[in-house]
């Protein structure tokens, strides 16, 4: 069977989603979403579960970005390593890593810990990294 190759649309998405637009790519995610069919459809859906967890979480809403993390964990599961040119190993690490971060730090630390990533993401990557605070999670290209 021939690989499908993803819609220039799921790459505008992952565009936005790089670029922490998470409301964007969750519109542009979810109507690629709605009209797709199985196995992409749960791909889609996992990556978009990722993005609207990363919108919570802006939104200091760390409930629905734990609840948001961990389905779409879990949806992509079984997409590894490499699926349509996305390293979803990547992206689940990160995820996963974002997940504990956010698990450890409770509820009631979600605004000091937005703030911690959002200086985690301003500053170079090298020099944050192993840090408690964690990073947003980004879509990698394979080719």
């Amino acid at each position: 069977m021939m690989p499908v190759v993803p819609p220039e649309e799921f790459w505008q998405g992952v565009e936005q989603f790089n670029q922490q637009e998470f409301y964007a790519c969750h519109d542009t995610l979810e109507a690629l979403w709605m009209e797709a069919f199985e196995p992409d459809k749960q791909f889609y859906q996992g990556i978009l579960q990722i993005a609207v967890a990363c919108y919570h979480l802006g939104n200091l809403n760390w409930r629905g970005a734990v609840i948001l993390l961990g389905e779409g964990i879990g949806r992509l599961g079984d997409y590894q390593p490499v699926y349509e040119g996305v390293d979803v190993t990547e992206l689940m690490t990160q995820s996963i890593e974002l997940l504990k971060a956010l698990q450890e730090t409770g509820a009631e630390q979600v605004a000091d810990f937005v703030k911690q990533l959002a200086v985690a993401e301003t500053n170079d990557a090298t020099s944050v990294s192993g840090n408690a605070v964690g990073r947003l999670p980004k879509i990698s290209r394979v080719d």
